[in-house]
Formats: structure tokens, C-alpha cells, sequence
């Protein structure tokens, strides 16, 4: 019997989805495409938000659900688009962090050294062309940016992409911070295409600033949360650390495939079996490993698990201005004090954040107004807040461990 692969999926975020190509079914089925169910989406933040549990897998089918709403929007406005460029937009968004790996951003280039999702994603998706006989070529061409046709990746990736439109109103769902939530259709509807450059009509010019300061919002109530960042940065500690412990001849718990990636040392060039492995890698390898790892020999290592694995989490403050260096030195030593070591600096740190809401150098927005005419999007005589949130701010978290916290932190009087 043959398979009916034109499926309906329900997604809690769009309502029903549409499979309208056989081939994105079989990518879809394929393992690589698979494991994306085991990655978060949102790394640990669900130990902020708990109902944020959602995964890559959900993000990639609302990416691809946005793009083909796009597409249907762009050819009612006599953009002409044929039925191959519509199938390989819909593969590329399809596919855009299929090399992601455990935990999302926060471990990405610490496995395989320097490898950026962005660059894994392109070798599978060169595996899976092979697979499928040339299929995915023109996707791949999209997804590059080496398309003739500038708006497919424009649409992929740029300020206004489908895959932020999804992450900002999917996060926004799944941890319940309404300031995130984006109204993606009256977007798309002011979406449209001039010498084949995405732009939006004039009239959604409140729409897209809406968009930006919910992406502003959503980065610092959720994302860059205090906790949130600590707990994303705990990660790349811990994995920090077992790395470090095993180049010093120090033996590490691990197995399989991750401590396959915590051994090895040398990553310039991927091998089959180094592809082979990643993609077999989720988050569940990771947590089992922290698990394990609480009741490692090495204290700093054990610390940092217990702290992720039970939720004890050392104290945070926040502050727009960096620490005095006499903070963090006077912690460093009651860290050592209190517990008995003589790396203290190791369980106490200073880390930023830093936004940029809008940039307006690398990848402005433009508008189309009634006359054909091509404007910025801040030099709009509508516009509000444009021309308002073209600076990047930071913040700065200084943590360290809550058993030598005493009471209330004053920064001011440092």
C-alpha cells in the first residue's frame, strides 16, 4: 500500500498545518529530522517557565506552516513563484536547525569546536540531497543566499524572517509571556516583493514595530532573564569542565556519543563518523550525563550539575553597569573560605547580555509605499519607535554561590 504523505498536522500555536509536498514528508520522516523532537527548543528555560517544553521539531513545522502562508500571500500580489522555488522555500525553512544540537545555542560550538548550527545544518542538508537524488539542490541555494531571487532568503533568514515570526509567538505560548505574542498574519498580509527584495506595504508599519519591541521584550523578560541566562550558562560550564578535567588526563564519566564529543580534540574537518554521532546527540544524552556528574570527584564539576539538576541555582544580580572587580574578588574568597577550595573563581563570574532591537546597518527593513517607492523603515514619517531602538543595550549578571550570600546585594556601594 502507499503512504498518503500530503498530511494535516495540528499545531497548538497555528491550528492545522499542511504537508503539500510528498518530499517534505519524507525529510520530515527522515532521523535526522527526527532527533529534532529530543532538542529543546528553549534550552533550560523551563526551569523559569515551566511550560516551556516545547522542541525544535515544533519550531521547524510553524516555520515552514508561516513560509508557505507567505508564499500563498506573495502570488496573490502577482509575484510570480513556481511550484519548484514554493517546494524548496518550504524545505529550507524546513530545515534550518536541523544541525542544532543538545540544549539548543548554549552548546552548539562546544561539541564539535566552532561549528555554528548554521554550518551542520548545511552539511546535512547536502547529506540529505544525496539521499534524495538532487531534490533539496535549489533549497540549499536559497538557504545560502545564492539564489538569483532575494526575498526566498530574505523570508529564510534576515530581521524579518518566518523563523522569528514563529519562535516569538511559539515561546510566547509556551511560557505565557504575552508581551512576546506577535500577530504573524497581519504581518505576513503586509508582506510583498519588489525586484524580487522583501518588503512590507506602508500601511504594517505598526505592525513591525510591534514585532521588534515584542523581540525586545521577549529577549529580556525571557530569554536574557536573569535565571534563564545563568541557567544557560551553567551548561556550557559544566561541559566546560568535564572537557577540561579530561585534557588534564582526569577521568570523566560519560558514554556513547557524548563522550565521544567530550574526548576528542580535533574538529577542523568533520568525519562521517563525527556527522554520524552528532546526529544521533540530544538533550537526553546531556541531562543523564549532569545527572551522573553530581557525584563527581571534582567539586566545581558537582556544584554546577546539583545546581541545574535540583534547582539550586547560585544567587544572581543584575545591574546595567558592569561589577567592580572588588566584588568578585571578595566572593572568590568567601567561596574558598566557606568551602574549603582554592578555586573559588570558578563559582563566581560576571556575564552580560547585549540587544540590539533593530539593526539598522546590517539588515534594515524596508517599506513599499503606494508610489512604488522604497523607504526605511525608520525614516518612515509613520513610523514611532524605529528610529528609537537602533542602539544595542547591555545588562550584566554577577552570580555566585547562595551559601555565602549574606542577605540583601546594595551594587551602589561598591
Amino acid at each position: 500500500m502507499s503512504t498518503n504523505k500530503l498530511k494535516i498536522i495540528n499545531d497548538p500555536v497555528h491550528g492545522f498545518i499542511k504537508i503539500p509536498y510528498e518530499i517534505l514528508y519524507d525529510v520530515l520522516e527522515h532521523r535526522y529530522f527526527q532527533r529534532l523532537r529530543r532538542i529543546s527548543q528553549t534550552g533550560l528555560l523551563s526551569l523559569v517557565f515551566p511550560g516551556a517544553t516545547h522542541t525544535r521539531f515544533h519550531h521547524a513545522l510553524g516555520a515552514m506552516h508561516l513560509m508557505f502562508t507567505a508564499l500563498e500571500t506573495l502570488k496573490l500580489k502577482n509575484v510570480k513563484i513556481s511550484d519548484e522555488e514554493e517546494k524548496a522555500a518550504l524545505l529550507a525553512i524546513l530545515l534550518h536547525d536541523v544541525g542544532h544540537g543538545p540544549y539548543s545555542h548554549a552548546l552548539e560550538s562546544l561539541l564539535m569546536e566552532d561549528w555554528h548550527h548554521e554550518k551542520l545544518s548545511i552539511l546535512l542538508m547536502k547529506k540529505l540531497n544525496d539521499e534524495f537524488n538532487g531534490e533539496l539542490d535549489l533549497a540549499i541555494e536559497m538557504f545560502q543566499g545564492k539564489y538569483h531571487r532575494k526575498f526566498f532568503n530574505q523570508l529564510i533568514t534576515s530581521q524579518l524572517d518566518v523563523d522569528r515570526l514563529d519562535y516569538l509567538k511559539r515561546d510566547s505560548f509556551f511560557t505565557g509571556v504575552s508581551e512576546g505574542s506577535v500577530n504573524t498574519q497581519r504581518i505576513i498580509s503586509m508582506m510583498n516583493v519588489k525586484d524580487d527584495e522583501l518588503l512590507i506595504d506602508e500601511k504594517g508599519v505598526y505592525s513591525i514595530e510591534n514585532f521588534l519591541t515584542a523581540r525586545m521584550f521577549m529577549y529580556w523578560q525571557v530569554y536574557y532573564h536573569k535565571t534563564s541566562a545563568l541557567a544557560e550558562h551553567l551548561l556550557v560550564k559544566i561541559l566546560s569542565r568535564a572537557k577540561q578535567l579530561i585534557s588534564e588526563g582526569k577521568q570523566v564519566e560519560a558514554y556513547g556519543n557524548l563522550k565521544y564529543f567530550l574526548y576528542k580534540t580535533d574538529f577542523e574537518k568533520a568525519t562521517e563518523e563525527d556527522v554520524n554521532r552528532f546526529t544521533q546527540l540530544d538533550d537526553t544524552d546531556v541531562l543523564s550525563a549532569i545527572k551522573t556528574w553530581q557525584n563527581a570527584d571534582d567539586f566545581v564539576l558537582s556544584y554546577f550539575c546539583k545546581a541545574v539538576v535540583q534547582r539550586k541555582f547560585p544567587k544572581t544580580v543584575f545591574s546595567s553597569h558592569p561589577f567592580d572587580q572588588k566584588i568578585i574578588e571578595e566572593k572568590t574568597t568567601k567561596a574558598n573560605d566557606f568551602f574549603g577550595i582554592n578555586n573559588g573563581e570558578l563559582l563566581v563570574e560576571q556575564i552580560s547580555r547585549t540587544l540590539l532591537p533593530y539593526d539598522t546597518e546590517k539588515q534594515t527593513i524596508f517599506l513599499l509605499k503606494k508610489n512604488g517607492e522604497k523607504i526605511k523603515l525608520e525614516d518612515a514619517e509613520t513610523q514611532i519607535l524605529s528610529a528609537h531602538i537602533n542602539q544595542p543595550t547591555t545588562k550584566n549578571i554577577l552570580y555566585f554561590p547562595r551559601e555565602i550570600s549574606n542577605g540583601a546585594f546594595d551594587v551602589k556601594k561598591y
